[in-house]
């Protein structure tokens, strides 16, 4: 019954960090464009919490080691708050910038202490029942985030502060349990060029993945507007999204456990070509065939980024799992960083259906790339079993252990 208890408040402490940071980035781009910043300046805005982020995943070890857990966490917490109250300050690209960027770093701190801890409780025996509830979390929270949308005032102090307001609700449930913390656990080895050597493929698809999903997720609120959405149904459009790649993971993993993933990949990546030149060249006159395609464009998207860390895992050995989650996550990371602000800059020179263009491109190469590399090895006799894969911090892999994943 602890143990209940104690994961209960840690998943809590998570669901409530979804909500406010899934909401924080479509409500800067659309309190960007209220104010009048370039579609570039509020597509920086993206690229910022990337960066952030990509600094907390490597910052957050050293500061759990240095003060407790639950210290880091409320550090983490106080200043994700502090940073999205500080909006309304001042405005400006730059100074919105710098707060992304320390709220995507005390983000991905809070979530590496949380994914620390569960990780001390997992065991073989109730490690598919703490991921399978990590996981509904995880997506449900970010759906009823983009919902959220629909109702915050963009540019208002007000909006910001409930956003503040659930990041401080954060707090209560990791700092009144009563577990024991655990012990600080090394930091993952990054090597990057050893990730790519294993499987140039899943490298080049999680680079894929860093490209479309942030893309929507975080200039997707400036599409919408440019195609003449109001800010409710950009609410149920990124929703949408969010939904289709919730619903295709069961059905996806069935099929990539049996198939041959560099076919899926190949697949995937050519409907999400099809889906993101249908966005780019359609009229939207009927608004439940934009849903429709949103749907679509995250259910053929959301499934590369698990798809090419399963392949990768396939030729990985047990020693390397985490490192090379660590790695794949550092690609992703890199590639979220640049995607926002590019298909920003897209927008704004080329219009709206260049973001998709964009991305229907980076899928070409892939579905090229996959063909090559179908010719240059064989598939895998023995395949690691597929499981979705938040893209939280390099700690999840820990929860996710190989042996626990074993072989189909």
């Amino acid at each position: 019954m602890r143990l209940v208890i104690s994961l209960t408040a840690l998943l809590t402490s998570i669901c409530l960090m979804q909500l406010a940071s899934g909401a924080l980035g479509p409500l800067d781009a659309l309190s960007g464009v209220a104010y009048e910043f370039t579609t570039a300046q509020t597509g920086l805005l993206g690229s910022a919490h990337f960066f952030g982020f990509l600094l907390g995943c490597w910052l957050a070890p050293q500061i759990m080691g240095s003060v407790g857990h639950v210290r880091a966490f409320v550090c983490f917490t106080s200043l994700a708050a502090i940073s999205c109250l500080a909006h309304p300050l001042f405005i400006g690209p730059f100074y919105w910038g710098l707060l992304r960027i320390i709220s995507g770093l005390s983000i991905a701190g809070a979530y590496t202490v949380i994914e620390a801890w569960i990780n001390a409780k997992v065991e073989n025996s109730n490690r598919a029942t703490v991921v399978g509830a990590y996981r509904f979390i995880d997506i449900s929270a970010t759906v009823v985030a983009q919902l959220i949308i629909g109702f915050l005032q963009p540019a208002s102090f007000i909006s910001y502060n409930i956003l503040a307001l659930i990041y401080c609700a954060c707090l209560f449930p990791l700092a009144l349990t009563t577990s024991t913390p655990p012990k600080i656990t090394r930091p993952p080895r990054l090597d990057v060029f050893r990730a790519a050597r294993l499987s140039p493929l899943a490298s080049v698809g999680v680079l894929v993945a860093g490209f479309a999903m942030p893309v929507f997720r975080m200039v997707g609120p400036i599409y919408g507007l440019e195609v003449g959405l109001t800010q409710e149904q950009i609410g149920y459009y990124l929703g949408a999204g969010f939904l289709g790649g919730a619903l295709i993971q069961i059905p996806i993993g069935f099929i990539a456990d049996r198939f041959d993933r560099r076919l899926i990949l190949i697949f995937l990546s050519l409907a999400e070509s099809l889906v993101c030149l249908i966005t780019a060249i359609s009229s939207f006159s009927n608004i439940s065939f934009l849903y429709l395609l949103a749907f679509c464009f995250g259910a053929t998207t959301m499934p590369i980024f698990s798809i090419s860390s399963a392949l990768a895992n396939d030729f990985s050995p047990d020693d390397y799992y985490v490192d090379l989650a660590a790695a794949l996550m550092f690609i992703y990371a890199l590639s979220a960083i640049v995607s926002p602000y590019l298909a920003s800059v897209f927008i704004e020179h080329f219009g709206p259906a260049s973001m998709f263009i964009m991305i229907a491109w980076v899928h070409i190469i892939l579905i090229v790339f996959g063909i090559f590399r179908l010719r240059k090895r064989k598939t895998p006799e023995v395949k690691t079993s597929y499981r979705y894969l938040p893209r939280t911090t390099f700690t999840f892999a820990r929860i996710l252990s190989k042996k626990w994943l074993g072989k189909n």
